[in-house]
């Protein structure tokens, strides 16, 4: 003996992390971001799976973008991390309620490993609940009800309908040849804004109006605007940050494709007038509210919603809009009037998700539609080259100012729910949401 202490005995490695379980989070994660939950969602379902699986000390991070999954074996084992980039993101509602029972049945234990990656599988493999042809159209009827909501007639939507179908397949052609989404939007506007020009020119200004609201009203972001707002609520800075830019260059986008025609019909002798707008209706007309509900359920078959949503989408689009025009009836402004029928509704849709244990994303989305503020982007335009550059920023102020309102409404709604809840996704309950902490933003 040399008389030295001995050595410290060596700490066992922890147990090996199944890199099975890690793919499974991640491949979750990314279709459910993919088909459009938001990122507090994306990051309860994932966090839930890793419990379910039993991955030590698990670390998530989601962001607009891109996915990780760190898991920490410890007692010298080294650490496993997996990532994934989500480069396309396709609105399909209809796997955000099969991932969400995918992940209810793990979190209780109902689906072993292999089963799980199955499932996904099939998931992932599988088809929208409508045909591809079907989802298209679908752009063209919110388009034309739209219209009939602004005042229009039969001709008016069928003129609508034509419009948005082919800035639609415009659109479609360019993205194809990989031409950026920002043009393909503003192309799919300045089809819209040019069919409604054609009318003034024809002698039918009053209906001009109509046919580009609706036109419009297919290209608004309603998703990702309640989306990035629910994502800033709830403390998801940087995914909040990157879904506003998202939705700021969409309507720029669309703006910019009014503006280019608007400007050029008016340089050449258009009689394109502000006074041939519509005005916002004061009272309540069966067509009006009927109209109301087609965007709604429109709205939900393009965003392939399941089929047992249409009923829910319709009453929450004739609901939006009788709460909105009530609210305009006793003089209340705008906006106030927008989030306000946006947080009853918000808090019915969410009670109703949760009743059914679904996500709440396909229920209100859709039922934001009729508010959607075509009109006034397209009276902004108007103004803006019409020699009324001070009126027209302030209309598309507005515009903004209701949309944002929108989106703020339907996730109050939430978050009243929320607030009487016992437990989230997959057990996550309500004292572990990190943007719940007293921060006073520090």
């Amino acid at each position: 003996m040399d008389g030295s202490p001995p050595e410290p005995p060596e700490e066992e490695p922890g147990e090996a992390v199944d890199p099975r379980a890690v793919d499974l989070v991640l491949r979750v994660g990314e279709l459910l971001l993919a088909s459009g939950e938001t990122t507090e969602r994306v990051n309860e379902a994932m966090l839930s799976l890793a419990v379910a699986y039993e991955l030590p000390r698990c670390e998530v991070q989601v962001t607009l973008t891109s996915l990780l999954v760190s898991a920490h074996p410890g007692k010298g084992a080294p650490p496993m991390t997996g990532s994934r980039a989500i480069r396309r993101r396709t609105p399909a509602y209809w796997r955000l309620t099969a991932l969400h029972q995918l992940v209810q049945d793990a979190s209780i234990g109902m689906l072993e490993l292999d089963e799980a990656h199955s499932r996904l599988r099939e998931i992932k493999s599988g088809r929208a609940p409508y045909p591809a042809w079907l989802m298209v159209v679908s752009l063209g009827l919110i388009a034309a009800s739209g219209s009939v909501l602004s005042g229009g007639g039969p001709l008016v939507a069928t003129t609508a309908f034509i419009a948005t179908l082919l800035g639609d397949r415009t659109a479609a052609a360019l993205a194809r040849r990989g031409i950026a989404e920002f043009f393909q939007l503003t192309v799919a506007a300045a089809i819209g804004a040019g069919a409604a020009a054609l009318v003034v020119a024809m002698g039918n200004p009053g209906q001009a109006a109509t046919i580009v609201t609706g036109a419009i009203l297919a290209l608004l972001p309603g998703r990702p605007l309640v989306a990035s707002i629910q994502d800033g609520i709830t403390g998801d800075l940087v995914s909040a940050g990157a879904r506003v830019l998202e939705v700021f260059f969409m309507i720029a986008a669309i703006v910019a494709g009014l503006g280019a025609v608007v400007y050029l019909a008016v340089n050449l002798g258009v009689p394109i007038d502000v006074g041939h707008l519509p005005t916002p209706a004061a009272e309540l007309r069966p067509v009006a509210v009927i109209a109301a509900a087609a965007i709604s359920v429109t709205f939900a078959i393009s965003l392939a919603a399941p089929k047992y949503v249409l009923t829910a989408a319709a009453l929450g689009g004739a609901l939006i809009w009788v709460l909105y025009v009530l609210a305009r009836g006793w003089n209340v402004p705008p906006v106030l009037a927008a989030a306000i029928a946006a947080t009853v509704v918000g808090v019915l849709a969410n009670w109703l998700a949760r009743r059914h244990n679904q996500p709440v994303m396909p229920f209100v989305v859709p039922a934001i539609g009729p508010l959607l503020p075509g009109t006034a982007l397209y009276r902004g335009m108007v103004e803006l080259n019409t020699g009324s550059p001070n009126t027209g920023v302030l209309s598309l102020i507005g515009a903004i100012s209701v949309a944002l309102a929108l989106g703020a409404g339907v996730n109050l709604g939430g978050e009243f729910v929320r607030a009487f809840q016992h437990v989230g996704l997959g057990g996550s309950g309500r004292w572990a949401r990190p943007a719940a902490r007293r921060t006073r933003g520090f």
